[in-house]
Parts: C-alpha cells; sequence; structure tokens
C-alpha cells in the first residue's frame, strides 16, 4: 500500500510563512515585478508552486509565455531562497500525532510512506528534515510542484516512481478539496483530514474524513493500510 502525504496542513501547520517569502522574492527575482501590485488574492491551499507562481504573474499582466521562459529559474531561486532563509527546527509545526502514526506505519509490513505535494521537491525534504519527520520519506519518492504545475498529475507520477503501483493500493491523504481532487483525476482513493483551513462539510468528496492523527489511524486501517 502507497500512502502519499500532502505537507502543508496535514504533516505540518503553519510552516509555510518564509516558503512563501521565499516564493515572493524569487518571483521579483526573476520578473523584476513587483507582487504588491496584486489585485486578488491568491489562495495558496492545495496548489503546486508553479501554478501560485503562474497566478501572481498573470494577475500582474504577465504574459504566459514570459511565465513558460522563466519557470525553471523561478523555481530555482525559489529552493534557493527557502534555503536560506528556512527556520532550523519547524519540529513545533508538526501536527499532533504524526510522529507516532508515522512510526506506526513505517512498522506496518507492505506499507509504503511517500509524499504528493505542491512543494518543490526541494523544499518540501528541507522541511520534512527541519520538522525532525524526513526520516519517514523514501527519497526519489513522491510526486512534487516541482513535477508538474498541475496537481492532478502528481498521484500517478508518485505511483510510477515507487514502481507502478496500481491505482487500488494508493491512497492520497490532504486537507484541501484539490487533494481530493487530484487522487480522483488518478483514480485513486482519498483521506482527508480537517488540521488545515477546511472542515468535514467542504471535504466530503474523500472517501473518509478524519479530524486528527489518531482518527486517520483508524481510517487508514479501515481501507487496509
Amino acid at each position: 500500500m502507497l500512502l502519499l502525504f500532502d505537507i502543508d496542513g496535514t504533516l505540518l501547520s503553519g510552516a509555510t510563512r518564509e516558503h512563501s517569502q521565499a516564493l515572493d522574492r524569487a518571483i521579483r527575482e526573476v520578473h523584476h515585478v513587483d507582487t504588491r501590485d496584486l489585485r486578488k488574492q491568491i489562495g495558496p491551499a492545495g496548489r503546486t508552486d508553479g501554478e501560485i507562481a503562474r497566478l501572481i504573474l498573470l494577475d500582474l499582466g504577465v504574459s504566459a509565455w514570459r511565465i513558460d521562459e522563466g519557470a525553471d529559474s523561478v523555481r530555482e531561486a525559489c529552493c534557493r531562497i527557502y534555503a536560506q532563509i528556512c527556520p532550523p527546527d519547524l519540529s513545533d509545526h508538526v501536527v499532533p500525532g504524526i510522529p507516532d502514526l508515522l512510526s506506526w506505519l513505517a512498522g506496518r509490513d507492505g506499507v509504503v510512506l511517500g509524499l504528493v505535494t505542491g512543494n518543490f521537491e526541494p523544499i518540501a525534504r528541507l522541511k520534512l528534515k527541519r520538522a525532525a519527520i524526513g526520516r519517514w520519506f523514501t527519497p526519489g519518492m513522491g510526486g512534487f510542484g516541482s513535477d508538474s504545475e498541475d496537481r492532478a498529475a502528481l498521484p500517478g507520477i508518485a505511483r510510477r516512481r515507487a514502481g507502478h503501483v496500481p491505482r487500488d493500493r494508493a491512497i492520497v491523504i490532504g486537507d484541501t478539496p484539490r487533494d481530493i481532487a487530484c487522487a480522483r483525476a488518478d483514480g485513486v482513493r482519498c483521506l482527508a483530514v480537517t488540521t488545515g483551513q477546511y472542515g468535514p462539510e467542504e471535504l466530503a468528496g474523500a472517501d473518509a474524513v478524519a479530524r486528527d492523527a489518531g482518527e486517520l489511524r483508524l481510517r487508514l486501517e479501515e481501507l487496509g493500510a
């Protein structure tokens, strides 16, 4: 069973400030625009870093061609800046109960832990390392915002990297409707948690909804993990 965890709102809570600052600075560095001139608020929850950057730049009048041309540079700058400003210790941002849950899952026969996150991969790995939970996630596996701007593509990428895991042996675990949508796009199951900004009504499209890590363990057991 391949369990594909989201990061922000699912494994970590309130650990996005420096990440947002890094993306903002990268956009300004590459495209020479003032991100304070945004006309509308870009809701980042459940989006990939690349998609967030694109929406910001489109709102600022940057052409799609220029966005495509600068995408790699924005990603590289964002990862570089985040590595410079990321707090040395993010352990106080770990969602309560998550370390015990990951430790329990790691000891289960046939269970593989992976990631499906909109974070660029170097940012995702550094966040988890600084939060002291990175050891449970195998390097080289998962689907990340650096793989595709389209979050719907990420579960399929993660399954292929894990050895072409069948759809019925994969579960996406996240805290936003976009996590549910990306799971449905790939035809895999989804467990939602209310540890982010969305409540159970907004996450009702998942196969099951858990209030916390303890309840998530119960729902995973029910789905055969």
